[in-house]
């Protein structure tokens, strides 16, 4: 027995923390659970349907949607991909977002997403007090080079190890947890007037467009659109009452 699109769509309805979409092989939403809806700051399901992530996010943030949906209609799968959402208050949060593609008659139809948001660890687990030392480690050192081998010692753990109860604890990998340190301190740099360069070297970025690249990847936009939209300087952010909120 197959379940349908329309059935996945208000399955997904009931679930505040996850965000769920489909679309054509034009980029075009066919499907989109409530959690998207009021994450666009939008009221019904028609406001979404038939536009693209380019009509209904902010450009900066509309054109990294487009090119993943190019990648996963191109046959790629994105999977667990850490992001930064942020929301009409421009207030952040952290999700894992999926897509995969559509594939009807050999064919790749279009794409269907989850973006979910990122729980709180499980401190119950066996291991949560020795990761809580990776993470203490972590916060402390971000800005360095920072080897898996030397977490793993930290833990009393083997790399593989390591990687399987970070993953089961923290819903995310030792090096995508680093990431996220790195990027959210560069959003609170990005509200000075440092320079881009000098925000990603001290955030442990290699260079400027490692940084550049890391940033967008994660956050949807460049480092320099960031600090235009946190300083008002991007009006259609700003004034539209749309929401930069769900993975497009």
């Amino acid at each position: 027995m197959r379940i349908s699109a329309d059935e996945l769509e208000h399955l997904f309805d009931a679930l505040p923390d996850v965000v769920f979409f489909v679309k054509d092989d034009g980029g075009r939403y066919t499907h989109a659970n409530q959690t998207l809806i009021r994450r666009l700051g939008l009221k019904r399901r028609d406001q979404i349907i038939g536009s693209t992530a380019d009509a209904l996010f902010p450009s900066s943030m509309g054109g990294s949607y487009t090119m993943q949906d190019r990648r996963v209609l191109a046959g790629e799968t994105i999977d667990n991909q850490l992001e930064v959402h942020i929301f009409p208050n421009r207030s952040s949060g952290w999700c894992l977002t999926c897509k995969r593609p559509l594939v009807k008659r050999n064919q790749v139809r279009g794409v269907v997403g989850i973006s979910r948001d990122l729980g709180q660890p499980d401190g119950r687990h066996p291991t949560y007090d020795r990761l809580r030392q990776v993470l203490d480690y972590l916060q402390t050192h971000y800005a360095e080079p920072v080897r898996v081998h030397t977490m793993a010692k930290l833990a009393n753990l083997s790399v593989a190890q390591l990687e399987r109860h970070f993953r089961r604890v923290f819903q995310v990998t030792p090096q995508q947890w680093l990431t996220k340190l790195r990027i959210e301190e560069a959003m609170r740099l990005l509200h000075g007037d440092e320079r881009i360069a000098g925000v990603g070297l001290a955030c442990g970025f290699a260079d400027q467009s490692a940084f550049a690249r890391q940033f967008k990847a994660t956050v949807g936009m460049t480092p320099r659109d960031y600090r235009s939209m946190v300083k008002g300087c991007q009006p259609q952010a700003a004034d539209s009452g749309i929401g930069l909120a769900a993975t497009g």
